[in-house]
């Protein structure tokens, strides 16, 4: 009876022992998960464009997916005024106009994070131009936000003008994050890179500058034009260009000297691009001032001067004149050239149009993808218009932009049809769109995911928690050694029952 005892008291204590394992590691790791969880990070963008200013809060877990954060935005301020590049002469003023946006970032993040929370400013084409034209007068503006944002609780990396090609890239990763062609939640909830999924190219039209990327058929054969980019483990070769002058605002400056070059008279200038009944006054160095135009300045050029332009609402006149902003003659008929002498591959696959090409798309009344036909139609009703009529057209009507639309949809069908090469079969396939989700489709995201790339992640702050593999292999084992520990004892309890009735058998046929 000893030797059948002390195997059920041991397979007892082994039951019990595994019984309260299982149950003391199920609650270590469900309430551990809590504590153990690293939290999140906190990164500020500030979008520096040619018209203005754009403060972007992002924030990601603190544990990485393969070297890439996981980032999604939570607020967006757009600075009052116009963009930095305009305070070429007074940096100090930049302050004021900052401090509003800066106040409720502070109230957005925790303010114990404030300290160890990353905060970028990159400046775009309105800088690159006021560097060319006035390398002291741009070093002056970028100091004073240094200098403001030293001061500021957060960790300070930089204000940089950043490259035409960067701009381009920072757009596409943007882009393709937001659409999920980086990663995608499986059924498990965890994120995982998708099977085979095409990536999206991005077009981007700022004020000063237009950015077209994509990843070409072939990049090994345009690998001089194409930037590599490595996320979430993996690799692109993206075919990227910045057009300086090419933004919206500088190419309809352009437009302005031009009209002024072939009148007669500067003091009415008929434009066809501005609608009908639509009068305004504007300096020569409104137009003039800019590097873009300088070429085109006259010979009698003064600053202050006042020159009267007045609105003729001519779709056709319109779209004569917005072709003459395009070089097309500098590729000489190269299939892969499409104007200004710039190499560039067959574009390949969807787009997704965003910034001033969404603003104006909108402004047509059009959405989403649409024919082109439709958005000739709309363009053509659009430009016929009179200053009355538009004030009623208008979702939101501001002076300064509405008295625009007509030019920006003529100078974007130029782009895309003739200088992108854009048809009537391909065009559907670009999507005209401002954000995915609560996300803004803007450069400052892609250049926010590339920057995580560097900052490392935490380690866990607690030990205790297991890793899902070691803890499911513990509780296999652990359940494993509880059944075999019950099973071996319901043998004993089997074997004791049989034992009780052997005796009883022996004495009945036991010999006299």
């Amino acid at each position: 009876r000893m030797l059948t005892r002390t195997p059920s008291v041991v397979a007892q204590v082994f039951l019990l022992l595994s019984i309260v394992l299982v149950i003391a590691i199920a609650v270590i790791q469900i309430n551990q998960q809590q504590v153990l969880s690293p939290g999140l990070k906190y990164g500020i963008v500030l979008d520096a464009g040619s018209s203005r200013t754009t403060v972007y809060v992002y924030e990601w877990p603190a544990e990485k997916e393969n070297n890439t954060g996981v980032v999604s935005q939570t607020f967006k301020c757009n600075v009052k005024g116009p963009g930095i590049s305009s305070y070429e002469s007074s940096p100090g003023a930049l302050a004021k106009p900052l401090d509003d946006c800066l106040s409720k970032v502070k109230e957005r993040i925790p303010v114990h994070l404030h300290k160890n929370t990353s905060l970028y400013l990159g400046a775009t084409a309105g800088m690159r131009l006021l560097r060319l034209q006035n390398e002291s007068a741009a070093n002056e503006v970028l100091a004073s936000i240094q200098n403001y944002f030293r001061a500021q609780p957060f960790e300070f990396r930089g204000a940089q003008i950043i490259t035409g090609p960067e701009e381009g890239v920072y757009g596409w990763i943007t882009a393709n994050y937001l659409m999920g062609n980086f990663l995608e939640r499986n059924l498990w909830r965890t994120w995982v890179h998708p099977y085979r999924k095409e990536t999206m190219g991005a077009l981007d039209l700022g004020g000063a500058s237009t950015q077209i990327s994509f990843i070409p058929e072939d990049s090994e054969e345009h690998f001089n034009s194409t930037l590599q980019v490595k996320l979430y483990g993996y690799s692109y070769n993206v075919y990227t260009h910045s057009y300086q002058c090419y933004g919206r605002d500088e190419a309809e400056k352009r437009l302005l000297a031009l009209l002024l070059q072939k009148s007669n008279t500067s003091a009415n200038v008929d434009n066809p691009c501005y609608p009908q009944n639509y009068n305004t006054a504007l300096t020569m160095k409104y137009f003039f001032g800019s590097l873009c135009t300088q070429s085109l300045r006259p010979a009698n050029y003064y600053p202050n001067q006042l020159v009267n332009f007045r609105g003729t609402g001519d779709p056709g006149l319109c779209q004569e004149m917005v072709s003459l902003l395009f070089n097309f003659t500098a590729c000489r008929d190269r299939e892969d050239c499409p104007f200004n002498g710039i190499h560039q591959p067959k574009t390949k696959g969807n787009f997704v149009a965003f910034s001033g090409f969404y603003y104006t798309i909108n402004a047509l009344n059009l959405s989403g993808h649409f024919s082109l036909d439709d958005f000739n139609s709309s363009m053509w009703f659009f430009c016929s218009q009179s200053w009355a009529q538009l004030q009623f057209m208008l979702p939101k009507f501001e002076e300064i932009y509405a008295r625009s639309y007509c030019f920006s949809a003529n100078f974007i069908y130029y782009l895309l049809v003739h200088g992108y090469n854009f048809n009537a079969e391909t065009w559907p396939q670009i999507h005209f769109q401002k954000e995915v989700g609560n996300s803004s489709i803007a450069w400052s995201l892609g250049y926010m995911l590339s920057l995580t790339n560097m900052i490392p992640a935490e380690g866990k702050l607690i030990q205790l928690p297991l890793k899902p593999s070691l803890f499911a292999g513990l509780l296999v084992f652990l359940t494993a050694t509880a059944l075999l520990c019950l099973l071996f004892l319901v043998y004993l309890c089997i074997v004791l029952h049989n034992r009780k009735n052997v005796p009883r058998v022996e004495h009945v046929f036991a010999p006299q």
